[in-house]
């Protein structure tokens, strides 16, 4: 069985944060135009993970915002953080093992860990918990052997899966759904209660909060993630045998900002520690049930906009932002002209020449559309 791999021979996040169940295909080119590589994707003649898009690397002011978000949003943050990561403490006991969902989940898991270890407060014992990340890929389920690995090493009961946000559910759906035929298939029992720092779309019971705000983490691509592409599962790289795998982009460390978002949300931990056992409090006494409205919304979304599949709908602030960041955007629908949290999404819009559109009635306060290229 594979080993994990780690910082900094792998990633740029420090080899106590996280362990990558994944395989290191950095001198492997599989990089495609995006136009080029969607037009594929959406004829059907390729799939999503089997390559990486170009990554988009923004400009000065956009950085400069950046820095500014992280700033205003660091405490909003850490109150998130501690409180999903107290809320899984309380539903699943002390002994658990973080697994965070490549590569969106990672500094969620990551701080989460931090979280756990830094002092809790209100009495409770700092834990020590371990923090792996796995591959998940829409249409394609969960890494099998990354879950054939966490099985041999940890009490399969004990594995909680990290994500950062909802947007529709479709992981949500695609992690149950894969647990489900791993089992059937031989496998040990995972619990598929996904922990997210954010649930807009209404799609788990364990989250931070429901609101649908700018997660700095979504600001960016692999220099907010570790310096980590996108998860690749291509059949002519990833053997049976092998971890789906990933790049590191150690090109790209002088623009890396992952280790200042993490040490941002963490320096404010200290601000928010008395208000987590309330916003606590209030989540283990409140109706979780998911309602899938996010769901729903989109469908509506896409049946008012003609648009063929709702893969091609993406709600919510981070999934907009991906669609700016990394595929071909038709247009951008906001609640709200000139909300504060959508100023970077004006900028990407703005330098990709995508139009925005004001949808005052809209479910969440954004969402990008992909331009279909067929």
């Amino acid at each position: 069985m594979p080993a994990p791999l780690h910082g900094p021979d792998f990633g740029s996040y420090a080899a106590q944060e996280v362990s990558w169940l994944l395989k290191d295909l950095s001198e492997v080119d599989l990089e495609a135009d995006v136009a080029e590589r969607e037009r594929r994707i959406q004829a059907g003649d390729a799939h999503y993970a089997e390559s990486l898009p170009i990554e988009f690397q923004p400009d000065a002011a956009y950085r400069e915002l950046f820095d500014r978000v992280l700033v205003e949003s660091a405490q909003r943050l850490a109150l998130a953080v501690g409180t999903v990561a107290e809320l899984v403490v309380a539903e699943r006991g002390e002994n658990i093992v973080l697994v965070s969902l490549a590569r969106a989940g990672t500094p969620i898991g990551v701080l989460m860990k931090r979280w756990l270890r830094s002092g809790r407060g209100a009495g409770r014992a700092s834990l020590d918990v371990p923090h792996y990340a796995v591959s998940i890929v829409r249409d394609r389920g969960i890494d099998a052997v990354a879950l054939d690995y966490l099985a041999r090493h940890h009490d399969p009961a004990s594995i909680v899966f990290v994500d950062g946000w909802t947007g529709k559910g479709a992981i949500t759906r695609e992690l149950t759904e894969a647990l489900d035929d791993y089992h059937a298939a031989g496998g040990a029992r995972f619990n598929d209660e996904l922990a997210v720092l954010a649930d807009p779309g209404h799609c788990v019971r364990t989250y931070g909060t429901r609101d649908d705000f700018l997660i700095a983490s979504a600001c960016l691509n692999s220099t907010v993630s570790g310096l980590i592409s996108r998860t690749v599962l291509n059949d002519t790289l990833i053997g049976p045998g092998d971890f789906h795998g990933a790049k590191f982009y150690r090109e790209l460390s002088g623009d890396d900002v992952s280790g200042r978002l993490l040490d941002t949300v963490t320096d404010a931990f200290d601000a928010v520690r008395d208000r987590v056992p309330a916003e606590l409090a209030a989540l283990l006494a409140s109706d979780r049930t998911p309602t899938w409205t996010g769901w729903t919304s989109v469908e509506k979304v896409r049946e008012e906009y003609g648009i063929a599949s709702v893969n091609f709908v993406k709600p919510g602030v981070g999934e907009t932002t991906r669609v700016l960041l990394r595929r071909v955007p038709w247009r951008v629908l906001v609640r709200e002209a000139d909300a504060p949290e959508h100023a970077h999404l004006r900028l990407l819009a703005a330098a990709r020449e995508v139009p925005v559109e004001v949808v005052p009635d809209l479910a969440y306060s954004c969402m990008g559309l992909i331009k279909e290229v067929r």
